[in-house]
């Protein structure tokens, strides 16, 4: 089942020290290497975020009835940005603007997972490691929260937003917690950022002096239980670290952070009412308390949002007026507040799509659209099917070279990586290294190390830092 550490579980979760009990791979500080950012948000695409509608433009072909599907590259025509040599699709017209203070990454490369699931590319990719495993994989967040720690004494280090249980049948959202690393590296939730305020206050009607009373009793009993005593002296302990530190994020001053009614409707309003704005002017917000790792997800659901198996340049269209303007707000946010520099914004997505294409050229695997060699119908008209040989990553600021632009993909179907793959493993390591934390860096758990990047072989993208 999905993990959520929000403040119910935080107070009655006994399970919150389950989990290995480790000293970081470094044993002193100086020893760490030279972070160019102190705090992550990561922008999550879930679905499948069709790169050539999107950061990596191709030849444009209208549509109109009678159009050949195997004509058909790009849905939309190319804008310039504010890099000469960098352009985007049309309906990023704000991120194009702020192109200047990026990378774009164009050969992400999935890996061969067999049938392709939504499932598992994404927990590859929020984990680093293909599924299946021996051992519960941390999420990228947790790793950072471990390896880091706190950047604000009550602000929890792993704090994901819109994220909802919602997906397929196979799927757990077993990448979303803190894995072998324990749950107190899990994520604290916020399903829905309009209803942040509520993790972090107590029960309606509970005046905060009866509160602290109720926590202090409760905590008290929990001590004398003869469970309790008995159980394991380091999770006993852990439990308890954890049940202080929701207690001190509820009586902090730093919770009025996850109240967006405070936020100055003139600051707000460019983020827009969507559910991926508002989660963004959220993550604004909580990076300028202290935050350490923010997961934004556009949330997943069966052919729902980036799942466009049907309808695919339709519902792009209104997908990119969902995300450019928060994105780039965002963005300018953050420098304005003097926060860019330390702060990496990353958006990702599991996979790109092709029309004609599933999964990579040289291997085939079961397809799943019909695609009709003629197009007569609009909603034929698209990127639908899963395509792991190229796909389009985004990093701003927190130590990202400028205005940088990062592989090369086939300008002809298939349109695949031909120059600088980047696998998962090394832009996990991108990541990792913009913060601070080695490749290597890992924990000993069923008495073997397991590493953050996988084998501890990860090696960060030549050119991608500053």
């Amino acid at each position: 089942m999905k993990m959520e550490l929000n403040r119910r579980n935080f107070l009655t979760g006994s399970t919150a020290a389950l989990g290995a009990a480790a000293l970081p791979a470094w044993a002193k500080e100086e020893e760490k290497l030279n972070a160019s950012a102190d705090t992550v948000i990561l922008c999550w695409m879930a679905g499948g975020m069709a790169s050539t509608e999107t950061f990596d433009p191709k030849r444009y072909t209208p549509f109109e009835k009678g159009l050949k599907s195997d004509q058909v590259l790009s849905t939309f025509p190319a804008i310039d940005t504010a890099v000469d040599h960098i352009k985007v699709c049309q309906g990023f017209e704000q991120v194009a603007k702020v192109m200047d203070r990026g990378t774009l990454i164009r050969t992400q490369v999935g890996a061969d997972l067999g049938h392709i699931l939504h499932s598992r590319h994404q927990y590859h990719w929020h984990t680093g490691y293909e599924p299946p495993l021996t051992v519960a994989a941390p999420h990228l967040g947790a790793w950072i929260a471990h390896a880091r720690g706190r950047n604000h004494p009550a602000l929890p280090a792993f704090i994901d937003i819109g994220q909802t249980p919602n997906g397929e049948s196979e799927e757990i959202k077993a990448f979303q917690t803190g894995g072998c690393l324990g749950t107190e590296y899990g994520p604290f939730t916020i399903d829905d950022p309009a209803n942040a305020i509520k993790a972090v206050r107590p029960p309606a009607g509970m005046s905060p002096v009866r509160f602290k009373a109720r926590y202090q009793n409760y905590r008290r009993l929990l001590k004398a239980s003869p469970d309790f005593q008995q159980g394991d002296s380091a999770k006993r302990a852990q439990l308890l670290k954890s049940m202080d530190e929701a207690f001190t994020l509820l009586s902090s001053p730093a919770a009025k952070a996850f109240d967006l009614a405070l936020e100055p409707e003139k600051n707000a309003a460019p983020y827009g009412n969507g559910k991926f704005g508002r989660g963004c002017l959220l993550a604004r917000r909580l990076t300028e308390v202290g935050a350490r790792f923010i997961e934004v997800t556009s949330d997943y659901g069966p052919f729902k949002r980036w799942d466009t198996h049907e309808n695919g340049h339709t519902r792009l269209a209104a997908l990119k007026k969902d995300i450019d303007q928060p994105l780039a707000q965002l963005i300018l946010d953050l420098e304005e507040r003097g926060l860019l520099n330390r702060t990496l914004i990353v958006l990702a997505t599991e996979f790109s799509r092709d029309m004609l294409v599933e999964g990579k050229p040289d291997k085939e695997v079961r397809g799943q659209v019909k695609q009709p060699d003629i197009i007569n119908e609009l909603k034929f008209y698209g990127m639908h099917r899963h395509f792991t040989a190229a796909g389009s990553v985004l990093m701003f600021g927190g130590g990202a070279s400028r205005g940088f632009l990062f592989g090369k993909t086939a300008d002809e179907r298939p349109c695949k990586t031909i120059e600088n793959p980047a696998t998962i493993t090394d832009i996990h390591a991108t990541i990792f290294r913009a913060m601070g934390i080695p490749t290597d860096y890992h924990i000993t758990t069923e008495k073997r190390p397991f590493y953050a990047t996988k084998d501890g072989k990860g090696r960060p993208l030549k050119g991608v830092l500053a």
